[in-house]
């Protein structure tokens, strides 16, 4: 079985579903009582994912002229900065760890899960 499972097409469909979470959970988790930082961070990059969504050229965006290599490049950055911001700003407990797992989980998908897209995948059956 290929690990490799996350298409363009099922991480397009999870896109939404990511950025309205990213707004909405922060809220429900009751983040940010020490810093407010750990609420904002997260409900800005849902904003921030929710646009990039709608303007990437996959299946589900509306204004399709972003790529998406660069999508993907754009959550790997999230997800490197989500694993960075509990150090940054002296996060704790439930903050830091709504960032860590976060970050781990957009690392995993985009970096170990995510499938190549049809051209790379032919590129390398071509070239071994």
């Amino acid at each position: 079985m290929n690990i490799r499972f996350v298409t363009k097409t099922v991480h397009a469909f999870l896109d939404y579903p990511v950025a309205l979470s990213l707004m909405a959970t922060p809220f429900l988790l009751g983040l940010g009582h020490a810093n407010p930082l750990a609420l904002w961070v997260s409900v800005a990059t849902g904003v921030a994912a929710l646009i990039l969504t709608l303007f990437t050229n996959h299946r589900t965006g509306v204004v399709r002229v972003l790529p998406f290599g660069l999508h993907v490049a754009v959550d790997r950055l999230v997800g490197i900065t989500f694993v960075a911001v509990p150090f940054v700003l002296g996060l704790q407990g439930l903050d830091a760890w709504y960032y860590w797992a976060n970050g781990a989980a957009v690392l995993l998908v985009t970096f170990v899960l995510n499938a190549p897209e049809s051209g790379e995948r032919a590129l390398k059956t071509a070239h071994p």
